[in-house]
């Protein structure tokens, strides 16, 4: 009942009796309150910018993001408004969609929105200088932020998972991980293989859904072989069908013979298994245990773990029409299914034998322990370059106009190569490069998925060259339009995540989220167009807190200003932190950040040089 009057809210009395049956229905079919009936009969995508009816620019950004959110090309469930990771949200319901684009064509560069959990609060009088849009999701009491209380706040339409690039709008596709899935692949094969070439090197993953479906292609990029397992054919055909796949295996024994050759033969391929990977993952051990062959060197897996219950992820035991359906009848028998540990224990075995497995930030191995699994290997890939200060930087051209992406990738590029002329240090020289590896890569692999974006890590220097150049471009007239700068989760500052971005956070703060809250607000106040604030993220909602931004760069003087106040700091914030725990990396980042800005003071560490000091205290007599 509480359900149903929320919605009616939205509408005058005189609707209420036609509403509430149709409301209803919703609510016992699928939990939650859609409001079908007024999804829009428009072709959803990002529309140039200068198509929307808007009173100031920076609200037609924000327009053009959104829509780009909900793009079917884009989004995984355009109709549910879930953009990717199986129940990431733009918004709760469609009356909120309607009603978020109306204030936007509203609003003036005197008034803010606020955004509670997919609901428009309103425009409020606020000022030039301050966010035009303020968004907050999931957030709930601690004590109340567990998954079965978020299932009730969700079914009520009070609360709902945004993701982070889904609830915040800034999701470019799956381009935005290939480039993150690319260098966790060659780091991994850097530091775990020891090589820098993965020809030949074969990595074993699952998932080509929303995120997911990147993998394919970063695959390739990387050099190595990749076979991808993934249950549901329609997201396999659609990954196949845009090119982000090469081939498609439906047995098993095709999908082995295959994986051989191009290993033997050193032969980079995307092959999309369709099955689960449980039996991908045991086919394997077979192999090991019959012939020797150990045919993987790198696993790891981007099912939408974090929602293992609720289609995120499919138990072997069934197929998945018939997942689907004990889903829906006998959700406490799926639970029980999907709980069986048969899959760590293939990765163990093969692990044993040298094979190297992550968790690549979607809450596999923790759901794993959960269920009692023996997981042996923890560790996240990109603790390191997070250290070093690098992090997602991506921008969007609201011209809708290709050149335009064009313009931007050469600015890009020109910018770090300078930036090697005048001198880094080898670990941020080695990042760089791979930057400007993927740049020309992704100019080559067809990597746009609906609005006109690109995605790079950069470090703060990187990050506030490559904006200040991009926003003189717009001034000068080779860019067309502005373009809206944002980052994803998998940072160095904005996501505080225990068992992913935050995992090498020694001293103790690791499940403390000061970091990712005051990112949120540090960015509000130094010039970001829009900021957001989630529980939730990778890994779920409960288990870690997301702060997101998004940057209009118009070709202002005003807007140059912005870019460098708030990049310094979106970046800044989280090495202070890492430098704080303990890290040697971002110690020394941070120790240069200072020296180049004499207004930038951190409180920086004294470390204890002889353990035996503490022993001694503890351990001493009175």
């Amino acid at each position: 009942m509480l359900a149903l009057q929320n919605v009616l809210r939205y509408f005058p009395p005189d609707l209420h009796q036609k509403l509430a049956p149709e409301f209803a229905d919703e609510l016992k079919l699928y939990g939650h309150i859609y409001m079908y009936r007024f999804c829009p009969d428009i072709e959803m995508r990002a529309y140039p910018i200068q198509e929307y009816p808007c009173k100031t620019q920076l609200a037609a950004a924000i327009m053009h993001m959104i829509m780009n959110n909900l793009d079917p090309s884009v989004a995984q469930f355009p109709q549910e408004l879930v953009t990717y990771g199986g129940n990431g949200q733009v918004f709760s319901n469609w009356a909120q969609f309607w009603l978020v684009m109306h204030y936007l064509s509203e609003m003036t560069e005197e008034q803010t929105l606020v955004m509670y959990s997919g609901h428009p609060l309103g425009l409020f009088p606020s000022h030039r200088n301050a966010p035009r849009l303020i968004i907050t999701n999931g957030m709930v009491i601690p004590n109340y932020s567990s998954r079965d209380e978020y299932e009730k706040m969700f079914a009520m339409g009070v609360t709902m998972y945004g993701q982070m690039t889904a609830g915040s709008y800034c999701y470019i596709g799956p381009q935005g991980i290939v480039h993150g899935t690319v260098l966790t692949v060659l780091n991994a094969g850097r530091h775990y293989l020891g090589v820098e070439n993965l020809a030949g090197k074969v990595f074993v993953t699952s998932g080509l859904g929303g995120m997911s479906g990147a993998q394919a292609k970063a695959a390739v990029i990387a050099g190595c072989v990749g076979i991808i397992a993934e249950v549901d054919e329609v997201a396999l055909l659609k990954r196949h069908k845009q090119g982000w796949l090469m081939e498609i295996a439906n047995n098993m024994d095709h999908c082995i013979a295959r994986l051989r050759d191009a290993k033997k033969n050193k032969v980079a391929l995307s092959l999309g298994y369709h099955g689960n990977v449980v039996d991908l993952w045991e086919r394997l051990v077979y192999e090991l245990d019959t012939t020797g062959d150990l045919l993987v060197d790198l696993g790891s897996d981007q099912t939408s773990c974090h929602n293992p219950f609720s289609g995120g992820y499919y138990p072997v035991q069934l197929s998945f029409e018939e997942a689907n359906e004990l889903m829906s009848t006998n959700p406490a028998e799926f639970r029980t299914l999907v709980k069986e540990r048969r899959q760590v224990e293939a990765i163990n075995r093969l692990s044993e034998r040298g094979m190297f497995f992550w968790d690549y930030g979607n809450a596999f191995l923790l759901e794993a322990h959960r269920a009692g699994a023996d997981v042996k290997k923890r560790g996240h890939i990109m603790g390191d370059i997070f250290s070093l200060g690098f992090g997602p930087f991506r921008w969007v051209c609201t011209s809708g106009d290709r050149q335009d992406l064009v313009t931007t990738d050469s600015i890009a590029t020109l910018v770090l190569e300078e930036e090697i002329r005048q001198g880094v240090s080898a670990s941020v020289k080695q990042q760089y490069h791979d930057n400007i590896r993927w740049i020309r890569e992704a100019a080559n692999h067809s990597l746009v998925v609906g609005s006109q974006a690109r995605i790079l890590y950069s470090d703060q220097k990187g990050s506030v060259s490559i904006a200040v150049a991009i926003n003189r471009g717009i001034a000068e007239g080779k860019i067309k339009a502005p373009v809206v700068i944002s980052r994803d989760h998998h940072d160095v500052s904005g996501t505080d995540s225990p068992y992913r971005e935050t995992s090498n956070i020694y001293d103790g703060s690791a499940f403390c989220a000061d970091m990712a809250v005051q990112n949120f607000v540090g960015d509000a106040f130094r010039g970001a167009t829009w900021v957001a604030l989630h529980n939730g993220g990778g890994v779920g909602w409960g288990e870690v807190i997301n702060g997101g931004f998004g940057l209009v760069l118009d070709g202002s003087a005003e807007a140059e200003e912005r870019a460098k106040r708030m990049l310094c700091w979106d970046v800044s914030n989280g090495v202070a932190r890492r430098c704080w725990s303990g890290n040697s990396n971002a110690y020394e980042t941070i120790c240069r950040a200072m020296e180049e800005d004499e207004t930038l003071k951190v409180t920086l560490p004294h470390k204890v040089a002889d353990d035996s000091i503490l022993e001694q205290a503890l351990h001493r007599r009175y």
